[in-house]
């Protein structure tokens, strides 16, 4: 099987059964060190529910996110700028940051947004960055999504969890996703790497939250963004930044 980042021969590494029924190959490319299942012919039954039941943490990591995009948002990049949240879910991190004060907008088509209907992308509207949470482990053609993520923006900021350097079986690590078989895609550190180089790229990580940009970004200021879990952003969100909140209220209801 062809690698889907890099085009390279993968070798085939491990099978697992998933949603308890399929028993699905997975191969790991040797050049780029990508991982994905075999052409995935369960997803419709994986998406019954676009958002799968057992993701328990779904708001929890929210609020995280929007805590260290409020630090990077506010620092790094432009506090006053516009922002697309891609595969925005049910548009809870989009009703969130507007909450804070930025200017938020979603695109999703699978899900029936429920937090955030009113503030859809406008396709003209030129973006700042294009964030992408808990989304490229579900990409089945990952190079055709990342090229048009970068037709949108110059930057891409998201997450998904970086593959372990020990090669763990699918019994050794909850993101495989087994249970709910969406996930298909998974990423190194190297994956993405790889991925920066062929597109010209600047690669930034905290270890949770990656950037894929063709702008040059302060790397201490990167590493900076932890100081979000020590209440920085809740300075920014109560005292520096205006919340849309009401004014959002307003919008919709005239």
């Amino acid at each position: 099987m062809k690698c889907k980042i890099c085009n390279s021969e993968t070798i085939n590494c491990f099978d697992s059964k998933i949603l308890d029924k399929h028993l699905v190959e997975y191969y790991k490319c040797e050049v780029c060190c990508f991982v994905q299942t075999e052409e995935p012919y369960w997803l419709d039954e994986a998406y019954a529910e676009p958002i799968n039941i057992s993701d328990t943490g779904y708001m929890s990591r929210s609020l995280l996110i929007s805590k260290k995009l409020t630090f990077l948002l506010y620092f790094v990049f432009d506090k006053n700028g516009k922002y697309l949240d891609y595969a925005a879910g049910y548009g809870v991190l989009v009703r969130m940051m507007r909450d804070i004060g930025f200017e938020f907008y979603w695109e999703d088509k699978y899900t029936d947004n429920l937090f955030s209907k009113g503030f859809e992308w406008n396709k003209d509207t030129p973006l700042q960055a294009v964030t992408a949470f808990e989304v490229f482990e579900h990409f089945v053609n990952p190079i055709e999504e990342i090229e048009h993520l970068l037709d949108i923006s110059d930057t891409i900021i998201f997450t998904t969890e970086l593959y372990p350097k020990h090669n763990p079986l699918p019994e050794e690590w909850w993101y495989f996703g087994l249970d709910h078989g969406q996930h298909i895609s998974f990423y190194s550190q190297e994956t993405l790497e790889y991925i920066a180089k062929i597109y010209n790229l600047r690669f930034y990580s905290d270890g949770f939250i990656h950037i894929l940009t063709r702008n040059h970004i302060s790397s201490t200021k990167i590493k900076l963004s932890r100081l979000s879990n020590y209440g920085v952003s809740k300075v920014i969100s109560r005292f520096l930044m205006t919340s849309r909140t009401f004014a959002d209220h307003q919008q919709i209801v005239r």
